[in-house]
């Protein structure tokens, strides 16, 4: 029969069974008021998420045309364990992981003067 030949059409663009990871507002709130205070200061000057699978990443650059100086991840499957937020260093080192952001995002907080 001929309806055994056919082969379904494939568009290439696949539906992913999946949502990507992302912040919350709050989350979001309060990694973009550091990130305010650090372009305040003249520190940072431009910034990039990404929202993947197992992830979601909020890049730190000094300028855009360089390797980012600090990304912030939450990754969920590690809620249960070492904590879904990590602040990894420009070389890959974490700096520090933990289940609170705001205590995480106190190692790139602003010293006073």
């Amino acid at each position: 029969m001929v309806a055994d030949r056919l082969i379904p059409f494939q568009s290439g663009r696949e539906i992913p069974d999946h949502k990507p990871v992302a912040f919350t507002r709050a989350e979001l709130t309060a990694i973009l008021d550091l990130y305010g205070r650090h372009v305040a200061a003249g520190e940072w000057r431009d910034y990039g998420l990404t929202f993947e699978k197992h992830v979601a990443t909020f890049s730190v650059f000094r300028r855009a045309t360089e390797a980012p100086l600090y990304r912030i991840t939450k990754t969920p499957a590690l809620a249960q364990k070492q904590g879904a937020f990590a602040v990894v260093a420009q070389g890959g080192l974490i700096l520090k992981r933990g289940h609170d952001l705001a205590r995480v995002l106190r190692i790139l907080s602003l010293k006073p003067a």
